[in-house]
């Protein structure tokens, strides 16, 4: 999986590369036939334009001409324009000609003699437009006497030609941000798969391991209990009876915490919701752990200062809040555990519980990702922390099923702070009355 993993993505980034490629290619392409169809289009015209010149001057001089040779002598003896045409006459030849080989840009037109004199000039011809003008011989042949070149300067418009293509890179465009968002998620979707399969891995190996040691107890125990010397002494059967009760419990306590997970997940779990006092639960369940702290020569202090510290809440699941919170505190510290407890209340009626220690402490990634499912946060030296990375996850699932919010603020060595805000009692009847108000109203 580790080999299979980047090859996908640098297939799938090449592939997508050569899409981009393919698409600009073919978009430049399609862009220079349009200004070859464009080139073609003038040089036809050009030569159109000096056919009409030819024929409306041969027409002007009412001279029968009955060959094509006559014709082509005639015009190399007394062709010109001067006398013959007028500058708004040459425009009208040259614009009909244009338009009808569809060039439909605006143009400046200049005639000049042998002597590079301008017989006619157009009002926005310059001179220096001459080098980049598209010219024609009028008189068909250098030998000619009045050897007049028509140059018709066009200023080629790029944009009406990108136009012309706008709905075609519209089209491509979106399909290839299509693509390129299909890929993003493609490779977003194998790193979340793989972030999750490695969780997985996790979350089995600890599993395996938390599940292990209490049955090889209870497998020694039962070992024992088999021992002629034991098998008579009641004090030793009550011990290792006592020892496996214990490691059963222990074990179905692990498992009550991944069928929990499950139950959060399809959100069946079902809230007893009742009125508590805070402060008797942190009490109660400060009570319960103070001696693992004191065990690792910690401290824990409450200062329990909120005025209104009454909410409605399923007194198990708030129990199991604060529980795993302070558990966590205690868990994750390279030094005795010293671990502080505040409430207070805030002025919007909500209740807040602040959990602070001086453990091993979170950067910021970690931060974010802690209250994901089976996520469990490196622990540097620490080797005796245990867990399926469910605690803080089941925590976040709660306390937003009591409307409420939480949220962490840690410094890496320094320790970290855990924050559960609650609506108060107070509030929650504040709530009640407004709707009532308005449902009566």
């Amino acid at each position: 999986m580790k080999r299979i993993f980047p090859l996908i993505v640098v297939l799938i980034t090449l592939s997508v590369i050569g899409i981009l490629l393919i698409q600009m290619s073919w978009i430049n392409k399609a862009l220079q036939l349009k200004h070859e169809t464009f080139l073609h289009e003038v040089d036809k015209s050009i030569k159109s334009i000096a056919t009409d010149i030819q024929n409306q001057f041969l027409s002007k001089q009412q001279t029968t001409l009955f060959n094509q040779r006559d014709r082509q002598w005639y015009l190399e003896k007394f062709f010109t324009t001067q006398g013959f045409f007028t500058k708004d006459e040459l425009h009208d030849i040259i614009e009909v000609e244009l338009r009808q080989n569809n060039v439909k840009e605006p143009f400046e037109f200049c005639i000049l003699n042998i002597f590079k004199n301008p017989v006619f000039n157009s009002d926005g011809f310059k001179p220096q437009d001459i080098s980049t003008a598209f010219s024609i011989g009028l008189a068909n042949d250098n030998d000619a006497l009045q050897q007049e070149v028509l140059y018709v300067s066009i200023h080629e418009d790029h944009g009406a030609i990108i136009h012309e293509m706008l709905w075609m890179v519209i089209v491509s465009i979106v399909f290839t941000t299509i693509i390129v968002l299909a890929f993003a998620v493609t490779v977003r979707t194998l790193f979340n798969q793989k972030k999750l399969s490695e969780i997985k891995s996790d979350f089995i190996n600890n599993m395996t391991h938390e599940l292990k040691t209490p049955l090889a107890t209870i497998s020694l125990a039962i070992d024992a209990l088999t021992n002629e010397k034991v098998i008579h002494d009641a004090d030793k059967i009550k011990i290792y009876s006592s020892m496996i009760k214990e490691e059963n419990k222990r074990m179905n306590k692990q498992v009550e915490k991944i069928l929990q997970a499950a139950r959060l997940e399809k959100e069946e779990i079902k809230l007893n919701i009742q009125r508590l006092d805070t402060h008797q639960i942190i009490n109660k369940v400060a009570d319960n752990i103070i001696l693992q702290i004191q065990e690792k020569k910690g401290t824990i202090r409450l200062y329990l200062t909120a005025t209104n510290p009454v909410i409605e809440a399923d007194e198990v699941h708030f129990s199991n809040i604060i529980f795993n919170l302070l558990d966590n505190a205690m868990k994750y510290s390279q030094e005795p555990p010293h671990i502080e407890v505040l409430t207070l209340n805030t002025g919007n009626g909500m209740l807040s519980i602040k959990i602070k220690d001086n453990g091993i402490g979170m950067d910021k990634e970690t931060q974010s990702r802690i209250f994901e499912k089976f996520y469990r946060a490196h622990t540097g030296n620490l080797h005796n922390v245990k867990g399926f990375g469910l605690g803080l996850s089941y925590v976040k699932a709660i306390v937003d099923a009591h409307d409420g919010k939480i949220r962490v603020e840690s410094t890496p060595g320094k320790g970290s702070t855990f924050t559960v805000i609650l609506p108060t009692l107070q509030r929650q009847d504040s709530k009640a009355d407004n709707a009532q108000d308005e449902g009566e109203a």
